[in-house]
């Protein structure tokens, strides 16, 4: 796994854990500085993690979907990157899996509305999220691939690399399951096809399976 920092001219490797003690877990992982090397991820760094007490006070997750062809996560991370408050997200996942992060944990890019603007409960209750949901506390996700067909669904990759993801970004900023929202539940948006919605669902669904698994029997 590759570790691109922009400041640096050469790729660098991922951080790995001496093999002498047990595996870390994906949690003590997710609480690391700099750019721990995470099973099951092929995380591209375009920035290290800083210190988590100096990243912004994420309280939600929204999922996006770029409406871009394959092959595109990398450039627009990349934009991302140079530009961190511009419009889109912090993390970019293209259609073979692959996971770009793209700034770092204080900038806030811009990809929801007005604090989020839906309150038509289509989708879920928006009582906890209309003008709840704003670019300063919502960190975003783009996943890309769905061009010219924004119905095409997400990758079996994206998939596989969202499950352990979403608990990456839960267990580093005590994210609970239930704040984590597809951008059209958020926002009104394209009336085609519901954004983020499956990938919101599967992560909830992943959440509450987890937190069964954790209680007493």
């Amino acid at each position: 796994m590759l570790v691109c920092l922009l400041a640096g001219s050469l790729p660098l490797a991922a951080q790995t854990v001496s093999p002498s003690g047990p595996a870390p877990s994906l949690e003590t992982l997710a609480r690391m500085s700099g750019t721990p090397d995470i099973p099951g991820l092929n995380m591209v760094w375009l920035v290290p993690w800083g210190d988590r007490a100096d990243a912004n006070i994420w309280h939600n997750i929204v999922v996006h979907q770029t409406e871009g062809p394959a092959g595109s996560a990398y450039r627009g991370a990349l934009q991302q990157a140079r530009h961190p408050e511009r419009q889109g997200t912090t993390i970019w996942v293209e259609t073979d899996g692959t996971v770009y992060w793209a700034v770092g944990e204080w900038a806030t890019p811009k990809h929801v509305r007005l604090g989020g603007n839906r309150n038509d409960n289509k989708f879920i209750d928006n009582r906890d999220t209309f003008r709840l949901t704003p670019n300063d506390n919502s960190i975003g996700i783009e996943f890309a691939g769905n061009y010219p067909n924004v119905r095409k669904p997400v990758t079996e990759a994206q998939i596989e690399a969202w499950r352990i993801l979403v608990r990456v970004l839960q267990a580093r900023y005590g994210i609970p399951t239930e704040r984590i929202f597809a951008h059209n539940w958020v926002d009104y948006k394209d009336r085609r096809y519901c954004e983020g919605c499956m990938l919101a669902t599967m992560a909830r669904a992943q959440g509450a399976e987890i937190a069964l698994q954790g209680q007493p029997h």
